[in-house]
């Protein structure tokens, strides 16, 4: 168990530093998001175990992270599942005291980390959502890349209501797999982004393509080099699969627009700073690009 199993609901230690609110404010960055929803302090979001859909309620005190389960309790084994997963989504288990000294001395990040202080990677545990995900914005906004992705889930994924509210579950590689092309481009996908998604789908359904192989394929570089070869994903789309998904810290999507804004905005830059900029600054921060990213993430949502 990776917490404290109280039948009813499990407590989780949170490690120094962690801060709940700064996470949903991450969370809570678009209205588009059917994944999770957030009502006043709690967090709530539907998972799948065991074949059963298991609504939970998170919360938080300064030493506890608090899962309940509002519409039934599962078993024990599943309130295990549970545990592992809320401690992956919030990287629970990541020693941030070696990226809090480096920030400490970085012109950029030092700020970040004072205001943010306690913000956790929120991490996407499932491969296949963190890979459609990807691919989904892969060269559009993030606006229209979180509609592409509402109209996907509630299109193809399985859902709950409890008291009036109705919680979505990602799509399973299983359920699009068995889809056309024309399935997504009817929700306006483009035609090569519904190929690419779909045979990653029917990859992963078949057991080619796992979190687990990803994981054991060596250093990081053989790491994206086994994701690379895949149609449809790029070092940007792998490098965000290994921050979000396999919890890599050196990854870092170095062409990502939503970091080059951060960067212009904190440096005062009348424009995007160019890519050799990015490899300057980003030589500092060694072993923790992916939480550099992550927090110049966040300050773009003020």
């Amino acid at each position: 168990m990776n917490g404290i199993d109280h039948e009813s609901s499990i407590s989780i230690k949170t490690p120094e530093p962690f801060s709940f609110s700064e996470c949903l404010i991450f969370l809570g960055r678009s209205d588009q998001e059917v994944l999770h929803q957030i009502h006043d302090d709690y967090l709530f979001k539907l998972l799948k175990m065991d074949g059963s859909l298991i609504l939970i309620k998170v919360s938080a005190d300064p030493n506890f992270i608090l899962i309940e389960f509002p519409d039934g309790v599962p078993n024990p084994a599943v309130r295990s599942k549970i545990a592992a997963y809320v401690k992956d989504w919030f990287d629970l288990g990541r020693d941030l005291s070696p990226f809090y000294a480096m920030a400490s001395q970085d012109k950029i990040l030092k700020q970040l980390i004072q205001k943010y202080y306690g913000l956790r990677m929120i991490c996407i545990p499932d491969l296949f959502e963190a890979l459609a995900w990807g691919i989904t914005g892969q060269q559009i906004n993030l606006t229209f890349a979180y509609t592409l992705k509402k109209r996907m889930i509630q299109q193809f994924g399985e859902h709950l209501t409890y008291k009036g509210n109705t919680f979505w579950l990602f799509p399973s590689a299983e359920k699009i797999a068995g889809l056309h092309i024309e399935d997504l481009k009817i929700l306006q996908f483009s035609s090569r982004k519904a190929e690419y998604i779909l045979e990653i789908a029917k990859a992963i359904r078949d057991g080619i393509l796992t979190k687990e192989s990803l994981l054991q394929a060596g250093s990081p570089d053989q790491i994206q080099e086994s994701l690379t070869v895949i149609r449809g994903i790029g070092k940007w789309t792998s490098s965000l699969a290994m921050m979000r998904c396999l919890r890599i810290p050196t990854a870092f999507p170095i062409a990502d627009v939503g970091l080059h804004l951060a960067l212009k905005k904190q440096l005062s830059m009348d424009r995007k700073p160019f890519i050799e900029e990015i490899e300057g600054m980003a030589s500092y921060w060694e072993g923790w690009q992916a939480y550099a990213t992550f927090y110049l993430w966040r300050s773009r949502y003020e």
